[in-house]
C-alpha cells in the first residue's frame, strides 16, 4: 500500500500594521485563522520579519502563498493574482549587498530563498492594491477592509486547488 505525501502549504501574511493598508496581509491572516482550512496547511503572519518569512519557506513547502499589498494602478482594494517563477526572479544576493531584516519585501525574500536553494514548488502572490500606506495609522482603509473577505475566499480556494 503506498502511501502519498500530503503538500506542504504555507500562508504568509506580510506588511507592516502601523502603516494602515499595509496591515492586510496580516488581516487576512487572521481571518484565516478561525476557518477551516486543508490539513497540511500552515498559516502565519510574518508582519515585517522577511528574513523570519525567508527562513520558514526553506523548511521545505511544496508551495507558498503570499498575502501583501502592491500597487499595480488599479482601484485600491483591487485583488491581484500573481504567480512569480524561479526564473523570473533575480538570482542571488551580491556581494556586499546589504539585505535589512525587517524591511524584506516579497521579491528580496524570493531572491533570498532562491540564492540558498530554498525555492517552494509553487509561489502564488495574493495582493491587494492599497489606498492609505504612506502616513502612520491603524486600521486599513475602507476599500482595502472590504478586500478582506475576498482575499480569505482566494486563499482557501487556492489552496484547495491542485497546487
Amino acid at each position: 500500500m503506498t502511501q502519498t505525501m500530503q503538500k506542504q502549504i504555507l500562508v504568509a501574511g506580510i506588511g507592516n500594521a502601523w502603516l494602515r493598508d499595509d496591515g492586510f496581509g496580516g488581516e487576512v491572516v487572521k481571518r484565516l485563522e478561525g476557518r477551516e482550512l486543508p490539513s497540511g496547511v500552515s498559516v502565519m503572519d510574518f508582519g515585517t520579519g522577511g528574513l523570519d518569512l525567508a527562513y520558514e519557506v526553506m523548511r521545505g513547502y511544496d508551495a507558498l502563498i503570499l498575502i501583501d499589498i502592491s500597487r499595480q494602478g488599479g482601484e485600491p482594494g483591487t485583488l491581484y493574482i500573481m504567480e512569480p517563477d524561479e526564473d523570473d526572479i533575480a538570482a542571488g544576493i551580491e556581494d556586499g549587498e546589504m539585505l535589512d531584516p525587517h524591511g524584506m519585501e516579497p521579491q528580496t525574500v524570493l531572491r533570498f530563498v532562491r540564492a540558498v536553494g530554498g525555492w517552494p514548488g509553487k509561489v502564488i502572490v495574493i495582493a491587494c492594491e492599497p489606498a492609505e500606506v504612506e502616513e502612520m495609522g491603524l486600521g486599513l482603509s475602507d476599500q482595502v477592509s472590504a478586500a478582506v473577505d475576498r482575499a480569505v475566499e482566494l486563499v482557501e480556494s487556492t489552496c484547495t486547488s491542485s497546487l
